[in-house]
């Protein structure tokens, strides 16, 4: 994600307009961290570090609507110590922190720890005029961790935003990768962005559904060697995915997120509408 691909040149400029913020965020972190972790731990975090630090620039330059909630203003948090016991491939950090309560005074010094990850991205295809969807499945670590009975899992596709990526760019990316499926940018539909568990990491997931014409339900298997992913596709009708909701067998949060929004919008989507083909 930090090296152009291909053959083109690699130019200064270029690389500090599209990572060079992100790069020194991530920079100065390392150094905070050099006196806790062996280097060689370091040199596996960096990457993340540096998506990390690409989400936080994301975070800062966003749109925040806050018509209900309590208004934000700068010191609502003030930090007072600031540790990061585990950093290797994903990160935690720990904080002893005060915080504005809403009866406008500060809280006594609390510690919060939070699981520290890159953003990420989901992607529902729809065919509208099959009326069916397409997911993926496949074996997820954190159901085997909680000893779930079925460590298979049924999901949209999803992955995370690399340095330099648009949210949108991973998510066609991703849909090439997990489901061998080449689609238009135009294809894509914007449903949200929202933290699927604010309280424990910091992951933020842009949320699309993809119009275009699915293929037949051959069951193909994808995924990335390099990560030995293992991802088998389905096609199924639209009535089948909500089943499958309804049942409890999709026990993934942003699939049912994005089959519920496709269930509110489903009618406004087929009206006229002609899927462009892959």
């Amino acid at each position: 994600g930090t090296v152009p691909p291909g053959d083109r040149p690699w130019v200064l400029e270029d690389w500090a307009a599209r990572l060079g913020e992100a790069a020194a965020l991530a920079s100065a972190e390392v150094m905070t961290l050099f006196d806790q972790h062996p280097a060689e731990h370091l040199a596996v975090r960096y990457p993340m570090l540096l998506a990390h630090a690409c989400a936080r620039l994301r975070g800062r330059a966003e749109r925040s609507p806050q018509t209900l909630r309590r208004a934000a203003t700068p010191g609502d948090a003030k930090p007072v110590a600031t540790a990061q016991p585990y950093a290797y491939f994903f990160g935690v950090q720990s904080d002893d922190l005060r915080f504005r309560r809403f009866d406008g005074a500060l809280s006594p010094v609390v510690r919060r720890a939070a699981f520290v990850m890159s953003d990420a991205v989901t992607l529902l295809p729809y065919d509208p005029a099959r009326d069916a969807v397409l997911l993926v499945e496949q074996f997820r670590y954190g159901l085997y961790v909680r000893d779930a009975v079925n460590c298979w899992s049924l999901e949209a596709i999803a992955g995370r935003i690399d340095p330099g990526e648009t949210p949108t760019q991973a998510a066609l990316r991703e849909a090439r990768e997990e489901a061998g499926l080449t689609l238009d940018p135009d294809a894509l539909v914007a449903i949200g962005q929202a933290y699927p568990s604010p309280g424990a990491i910091t992951e933020c997931l842009f949320q699309f559904v993809a119009l275009c014409a699915l293929p037949q339900n051959d069951g193909a298997v994808n995924g990335l060697e390099s990560e030995a992913e293992d991802i088998r596709r389905h096609v199924i009708p639209f009535d089948r995915l909500m089943q499958l909701a309804t049942s409890g067998e999709v026990q993934n949060g942003p699939l049912l997120t994005s089959a519920y929004w496709l269930a509110l919008n489903r009618a406004r989507l087929r009206a006229g509408h002609s899927a462009p083909d892959l």
